[in-house]
């Protein structure tokens, strides 16, 4: 019978073999970034974009600093316009049908203080009213300007038993009953900027020629500028 306190003898237990190669188990698998031509189109592409966005701002600099040098060393003026005359002729107002009749011929003065530049005008248009109340349109030839030149341009405004809005017969009839009638005339024109071959980017000039006083007396259908030349304000 086998001696319970007596050591148990035999062969030794073989190691544990440890998983992993021995190394520390983890419980996370690692991946590795693939490898091959796809990723590679990938970093091309990208480097190609990063590229062609920054060639992009560069131009757009250069071109910048470019325009603004030509600018300050031009230095555009914009034109000086006046109204010079203006006739009336077949006047007439009826409060009872609110209808106007009339034909307005406005000259205008028009002068390129520039020393440098000349000026293109395109698509030269004007219009007519008392106070806000639109009477008429009218459309002028394009023309050119030299530097320091001073061009002289019509407008023909024409009014045909035209509807009007009662405070606008209103206020003509009181006005003509004192004698003057005044008008506010608009101007519109694409201008272009040039030196030699230099272009500057083409721009909308509005000008307004404000209370511009016709003498018309009350049983009179004619009339014309009251006092001297009227200047106006011209914008960009």
């Amino acid at each position: 019978m086998t001696d319970p306190s007596r050591p148990v003898t035999g062969y030794p237990a073989p190691p544990y073999a440890q998983p992993n190669g021995g190394q520390p188990y983890s419980s996370y698998p690692t991946h590795t970034q693939p490898q091959g031509p796809y990723s590679n189109a990938y970093a091309a592409r990208a480097t190609f974009i990063r590229r062609f966005v920054g060639a992009m701002v560069a131009l757009f600099v250069i071109v910048g600093c470019i325009m603004l040098v030509i600018w300050l060393v031009l230095r555009p003026k914009l034109p000086d316009f006046r109204v010079d005359s203006l006739s009336l002729t077949n006047f007439n107002v009826s409060s009872s049908s609110q209808s106007l009749t009339g034909t307005w011929s406005v000259g205008f003065s028009v002068y390129n203080p520039n020393k440098k530049l000349s000026i293109r005008y395109e698509e030269v248009e004007s219009s007519i009213f008392y106070g806000k109340g639109l009477i008429s349109d009218a459309r002028s030839q394009p023309f050119a300007q030299g530097t320091k030149d001073r061009n002289f341009i019509n407008a023909t405004f024409s009014a045909a038993n035209s509807f009007v809005d009662g405070p606008v017969v209103r206020g003509i009839e009181t006005d003509r009953g004192r004698g003057t009638v005044s008008f506010n005339i608009k101007v519109w024109a694409r201008v272009e900027f040039r030196n030699g071959g230099w272009r500057l980017r083409r721009r909308l000039l509005r000008v307004f020629c404000r209370d511009v006083a016709v003498s018309v007396s009350s049983n009179s259908g004619s009339g014309k500028l009251a006092g001297e030349s009227r200047d106006c304000q011209v914008y960009v």
